[in-house]
């Protein structure tokens, strides 16, 4: 049987084919447009208030007809698309589509597609269907992403930043349209938009301060660029998990590594000179996979010789042998906070203005890579 992740994998492939009967759905196949204009964007560029571009895009009589004219061929020319579904969802009785955009970074990860089934679950119980679409990882597609719901009129945008993403006006832009945003797991520091995130810090630390009470001593990080913040926050827990049992942090024991592949490659290094590690803690159990078929290939026993641990309890913490010691992410918690959030923006329940902020704990899930 498909997994949910595969059947998504494999309509988004359709759609990169250029499959039109549901290109309005994944924005992969739409053409590269500018980022969203909004009526403030409008409104500064002719030194107009906000209110007149209203009226004026409303075809107010309010506004004179040279007035309205002109504001109009601007927003014209400029593809101006008003986003008048979040409005009347909070402004109206009556009920019109609803639909949630959800941007994930990768759906073939376990842990996105249980976030996936979470958002969705929460959304059909409130009488919402989702949108989604995946960024690959990519800036660009992340911000066609964002256009292209806008323009579907979607009431509300979750969304897991991409690695790559450096600049955030596509987010900021959005928000200033009035379309709630909400982030799930990669969360943007740069706008101050609602979010739920994982205690990754306290996973981290206490994963390590596992392997260090069961008698590791030089245990190695493989972690992903720190311009992510749950890179930041366990990179953080590992430290001080050190730091708390008093071990130095050795920085040649540091890789950036968040893929199995690279962690095949890069792992036999780490044996090369007089000391090397006795445990490894991965930023997922994907790269902790990696590092434990590498390390049996080369002889060594787990748990005896070297511990893993890994970060997301999917079906391959399982599947493997020795079944993985990992942290538990809870995706679908993740998703129905988030989604549950969304919804309360839109209709209202929680103000546009206040930034929701919600943490799903984590718990250690104890198996046989590590003592």
């Amino acid at each position: 049987m498909q997994t949910f992740a595969h059947i998504y994998t494999l309509i988004i492939k359709e759609v990169l084919k250029g499959e039109r009967k549901v290109c309005t759905i994944f924005a992969s196949s739409f053409k590269k447009t500018d980022i969203m204009m909004t009526m403030k964007d409008i409104a500064r560029e002719l030194g107009i208030s906000v209110a007149t571009v209203s009226r004026a895009l409303a075809d107010s009589p309010r506004i004179s007809e040279e007035r309205r004219r002109q504001i109009q061929q601007y927003a014209r020319e400029h593809n101006f698309t008003p986003n008048v579904l979040a409005e009347s969802l909070r402004h109206s009785r009556v009920k019109p589509v609803k639909v949630i955009g959800v941007i994930v970074p990768e759906l073939v990860h376990y842990y996105f597609s249980t976030i996936l089934k979470g958002i969705e679950e929460e959304a059909e119980a409130h009488g919402y269907r989702i949108m989604v679409g995946q960024s690959g990882e990519q800036y660009e597609r992340e911000v066609r992403l964002c256009q292209s719901f806008y323009e579907n009129k979607v009431c509300g945008i979750i969304v897991s930043q991409a690695k790559d993403t450096q600049h955030y006006e596509h987010f900021q832009r959005l928000m200033d349209a009035g379309v709630p945003l909400v982030f799930y797991d990669r969360i943007c520091t740069g706008v101050n938009a609602s979010r739920v995130v994982v205690d990754d810090y306290m996973g981290a630390f206490n994963a390590v301060s596992h392997l260090i009470e069961t008698g590791c001593r030089h245990i190695a990080y493989y972690g992903s660029q720190m311009n992510l913040e749950i890179s930041k926050n366990r990179f953080n827990g590992y430290k001080d998990a050190l730091l708390k049992h008093g071990l130095p942090f050795d920085e040649r024991l540091t890789r950036y590594c968040d893929n199995r592949q690279d962690a095949e490659y890069i792992t036999p290094d780490m044996f090369d000179g007089d000391q090397y590690p006795d445990a490894f803690f991965a930023v997922n159990d994907d790269t902790a996979i990696g590092i434990l078929y590498t390390v049996k290939r080369m002889g060594l026993r787990v748990p005896e010789d070297i511990c893993i641990c890994g970060f997301t309890n999917g079906e391959r913490a399982i599947a493997c042998d020795p079944m993985l010691t990992t942290v538990e992410q809870r995706g679908i918690r993740v998703g129905e906070e988030a989604a549950n959030i969304l919804i309360g923006h839109v209709e209202g329940s929680i103000p546009l203005s206040h930034v929701e902020k919600r943490i799903v704990r984590t718990r250690l899930i104890i198996r046989g890579t590590t003592r």
